[in-house]
């Protein structure tokens, strides 16, 4: 098992964060089968797996991803997909 965390502040608000993390999972949901379950502002994201969790508050969006033993190969990998999409849609 691996996990991963990325966290990023940014100067957006609260809303325009809102929105850009929804942009951000609903990419991941379409590319990659996750299934986004939102609670506020938290999205818990499931497939065979992987199990993710993005938070997004007035100054930061923080993830956090669970990986299974076989995905735990793509670790690299994964966090740098998940540094570059925030990165873009925080920018």
């Amino acid at each position: 098992m691996a996990n991963i965390s990325v966290e990023r502040i940014h100067n957006l608000g609260l809303e325009q964060a809102r929105v850009k993390a929804r942009e951000v999972v609903g990419k991941l949901e379409s590319q990659y089968g996750l299934s986004p379950e939102w609670s506020g502002d938290k999205v818990t994201l499931k497939r065979s797996g992987v199990e993710a969790q993005l938070e997004v508050d007035e100054r930061r969006v923080k993830v956090d991803v669970k990986l299974g033993m076989l995905m735990s190969a793509m670790s690299g990998m994964i966090q740098s997909e998940i540094e570059r999409s925030l990165d873009k849609a925080l920018a």
